[in-house]
């Protein structure tokens, strides 16, 4: 099997021949710009790191990485952007270099910190010195919500995730943007076996709280549900709009659409099933309706924290894939999610702790985690390994590569396991 199929196969619950593996295909599913030089030196290579998500400051893996480490997917925005000329060099908060989208020009203040500063001079995003992300610093609804929705698309665009969109979404307003995403995609997918993935957002939950905040949004829900439900409507006309071009250009050509939409907190969901199944669900059921309607892409779910408890109406809405499956969560343990999910989810991540095993432990311990996990949650197809969310700029290398390193045992030890059934 090739990529493709060994990610296809998964998904549709057919277990494949080895471990399917994502680094860098979403941006929850990624590595750290300076995570990833430290990566980048050890294997041996030295390309400029580009950071394609200025927000999280994340970096593209490079083709030979990507090779190297056996990932499986792809994310379509790595085909903008693709020239010398769209980058410059920086200097990331540990001293090493990086590269910078050339529309990406945060200004330094005289403490070291840098803010992100739109067209208009409102400060939209902010980086302490040493930082390692941008943290969102305007809400555009904070003292409350407009009387009407015409200035809607413009405060969506003074939230930094909208603002400083990654790749392709920095060339949306483009005017052959749509005609190049479909040119480029077809030949990555000439040139590849490896599956592509589209993010695609359309978060819900999350742009109420990019507004408003995520304190009074989280009121909101209960407190003025009727105009919570109103702001969700208007956000429902854009995500279709958007999602009718996506499925147009892309949708007979790419495998996997991302949405987003960050539904739990450490101890569980910010709400109840009950205001999930009444205000949320039908448009998420809506949007992957779309989707499966008008595309062959399956539909994935980047959302954090404890969803246990949505996991039921998650899969009746729709989504066929959830990430990063935060298990040091409350009721989020591997063995739980998969005896009672697997046959219906796959769970893209689990994968490895990047909480306090990968950032904390010794390269044993990592490895042992991550054959208990693989043992665990690789049975019957329904898993994608990534770790737990993004790789943090603290990891040491040494610890990456005994993620890598007992991948390649479990699969060696799974080889011999089928030679052996063959044979007898």
């Amino acid at each position: 099997m090739n990529s493709r199929e060994i990610i296809l196969n998964s998904i549709n619950h057919k277990e494949p021949e080895r471990v399917p593996v994502d680094m860098g295909s979403t941006p929850s599913s990624g590595i750290s710009a300076m995570a990833y030089n430290k990566l980048k030196r050890r294997l041996g290579f030295d390309h400029p790191t580009r950071i394609y998500d200025v927000v999280q400051q994340l970096a593209q893996p490079h083709d030979e990485v990507i090779l190297k480490l056996g990932i499986d997917c792809l994310d379509i925005g790595r085909t903008f952007n693709a020239k010398n000329s769209d980058w410059y060099d920086m200097t990331l908060a540990d001293d090493s270099n990086g590269q910078y989208p050339v529309w990406f020009k945060p200004v330094q203040n005289d403490d070291g910190s840098f803010v992100a500063i739109d067209a208009d001079g409102t400060e939209i995003a902010r980086m302490p010195r040493k930082g390692a992300f941008f943290d969102q610093s305007c809400f555009p609804y904070i003292d409350g919500y407009p009387d009407d929705w015409g200035g809607l698309d413009k405060a969506m665009n003074k939230v930094l995730w909208a603002n400083l969109v990654h790749s392709p979404w920095d060339h949306a307003g483009e005017a052959d943007f749509w005609d190049k995403l479909r040119e480029n995609t077809l030949k990555i997918r000439d040139k590849t076996d490896k599956a592509l993935v589209v993010v695609c957002g359309c978060n819900l939950f999350e742009w109420g709280t990019f507004l408003r905040r995520m304190d009074n949004f989280l009121m909101d829900i209960y407190a003025e549900p009727v105009k919570v439900e109103a702001l969700l409507d208007e956000l429902m006309k854009r995500h279709l709009q958007t999602l009718e071009k996506v499925c147009n250009a892309v949708g007979d050509i790419v495998d996997i659409l991302r949405f987003g939409d960050d539904l739990g907190s450490e101890r569980g969901p910010f709400m109840s099933p009950e205001i999930y199944r009444r205000i949320f669900k039908p448009r998420h059921t809506i949007l992957c309706d779309y989707v499966k309607k008008n595309s062959q892409m399956h539909t994935f779910l980047h959302s954090c924290g404890s969803i246990y408890k949505l996991i039921p109406d998650l899969i009746e809405a729709g989504f066929e894939i959830l990430n990063p499956v935060q298990t040091v969560c409350t009721d989020m343990d591997a063995a739980n999610l998969k005896r009672e999910f697997g046959n219906n989810v796959t769970f893209w991540g689990a994968g490895c702790d990047t909480r306090k095993v990968l950032n904390m432990s010794t390269p044993d311990e990592v490895k042992r985690h991550v054959l208990e996990n693989l043992e665990l949650l690789m049975p019957g197809g329904g898993f994608v390994f990534n770790t737990v969310h993004n790789i943090l700029p603290e990891v040491p290398v040494e610890n990456i590569l005994a993620i890598f390193d007992a991948i390649g045992e479990f699969n060696g030890k799974k080889t011999k396991q089928t030679k052996r059934m063959i044979h007898e």
